[in-house]
């Protein structure tokens, strides 16, 4: 293991607003590797989840994003310059997030359990009944009470910590 797993340089976020670009972040930098525990603090509005947000190219289109987000030691790649559907193959799968607000990240429409499910199936390519068995697992493992009946609810049927829970194991699925 040569480098740093994740190298974040000079990155600076800008949002278009009625043709005027607003600053979020200016100049960041800094290296995670391999093992290492980060966290990124500041007051509200400093940048925080919208430096997070720009690993995984989550930002809105309107964003203008400069720098560069490296991810890899032996061969490291530039995250702001993948594709659609390469960037889609790393998330989850290689890196997870899980975010500050559940609700707002789970789908209301879909079951938790299919859920955590669909980024078994997208990542690990096992079966139905593979994945559900581990979705329990993971339910499991993030001591949500009655991980089957928990598999069989919809995200407004589940407690805010419930709710955390079920995007950690989400997050730590596949195992990133």
């Amino acid at each position: 293991m040569n480098g740093p797993l994740l190298s974040i340089k000079n990155l600076s976020i800008q949002f278009n607003q009625d043709g005027a670009l607003s600053n979020a972040v200016s100049n960041n930098s800094f290296e995670v590797a391999a093992g290492e525990l980060v966290a990124i603090v500041g007051e509200s509005g400093s940048g925080k989840s919208v430096t997070a947000l720009s690993i995984l190219q989550l930002l809105p289109k309107q964003a203008v994003v400069n720098g560069e987000i490296l991810f890899g030691q032996d061969e490291s790649v530039d995250l702001l310059k993948l594709t659609h559907k390469k960037i889609n193959s790393i998330r989850g799968n290689k890196i997870a997030m899980i975010f500050q607000e559940p609700m707002t990240s789970l789908n209301p429409v879909l079951t938790c359990g299919n859920q955590v499910m669909e980024a078994l199936l997208l990542h690990k390519k096992g079966t139905r009944g593979e994945a559900r068995l581990q979705t329990i697992a993971w339910f499991e493992k993030v001591k949500l009470p009655d991980p089957e009946g928990i598999f069989k609810r919809y995200p407004h049927q589940l407690s805010g910590e419930q709710k955390q829970r079920v995007m950690i194991a989400m997050a730590m699925c596949c195992e990133p």
